[in-house]
């Protein structure tokens, strides 16, 4: 019978947390890989504890083991360190031409990246005066086929892809506008791949229309989008060039090289 380890009883959760943050601290002050018998006498943790919690780790890929006994800093830090980079510098390039573009339109400017099945609103250029009551707050999601900038992230999808997210969202709508149909969205999509830009006309919230641009990096990918937001009467199709060369100028900032990216 396995003999119970006194560190892991009634252990609470947020200790563990905090007992997996101190692990990873003392696997980052090394370069070389670490011994379980060296990292728990550093954490001051009983080895069975230390073993526990750096094998949960591990299977995150948060922590490698190159060698049975001994632990270091894993790929998935990397991974995720690169994505929140990524993001941080979208949203770096992106935030002073959209403030430019807020003050030509006097309308909310918003950037959204993609995230899943869904976007995800990161930065928001507007003011009071702007008279637009409905505004998605930063860190607000929406699903992908009801936003302008979904869209375009749709749009970048091959067919099969955009089958598959129809299957696993069901295309649930918000209004009656919403598109619920495949067939009537995949029609959508070709028309945002002929003239780059998507727009949403009150699928999202009643009243409320948007345009969108796209913003590519250095690989010329699609990495973001800028979306204008106002009162669905008065919305102006002559803001859509103004909002092509704002993103055009962010995607110059990432290094897309490209005038118009694929």
């Amino acid at each position: 019978m396995r003999k119970a380890d006194p560190d892991i009883a009634a252990t609470p959760t947020v200790q563990v947390i905090e007992r997996m943050f101190t692990l990873m601290d003392i696997l980052a002050s090394r370069e070389e890989p670490m011994s379980l018998k060296e990292i728990s006498e550093k954490a001051s943790l009983h080895p069975s504890t230390a073993h526990r919690i750096l094998n949960d780790l591990t299977i995150g890929r948060f922590v490698d083991r190159p060698q049975p006994g001994s632990y270091r800093l894993g790929m998935r830090l990397l991974e995720l360190g690169n994505l929140v980079k990524g993001r941080l510098n979208v949203r770096d390039a992106a935030l002073p031409p959209m403030r430019e573009l807020h003050k030509l339109i006097q309308q909310p400017v918003n950037l959204s990246m993609r995230q899943g099945d869904e976007i995800v609103y990161v930065e928001r250029a507007f003011s009071e005066r702007s008279g637009m009551q409905v505004v998605r707050a930063i860190g607000g999601r929406a699903p992908l086929h009801l936003t302008s900038v979904g869209k375009l992230f749709l749009a970048a999808d091959d067919p099969q892809r955009i089958r598959a997210y129809a299957t696993r969202t069901g295309l649930n709508g918000h209004t009656k506008n919403s598109i619920t149909d495949l067939g009537v969205l995949e029609k959508e999509l070709s028309r945002v791949r002929q003239y780059g830009t998507a727009h949403d006309n009150e699928e999202l919230e009643l009243g409320v229309r948007c345009m969108a641009s796209g913003i590519y990096d250095d690989q010329n990918k699609l990495v973001a989008g800028l979306s204008i937001s106002a009162p669905a009467g008065r919305l102006d199709e002559g803001w859509l060039a103004k909002l092509q060369d704002t993103t055009h100028a962010i995607s110059t900032t990432l290094g897309c090289k490209s005038s118009k990216p694929n």
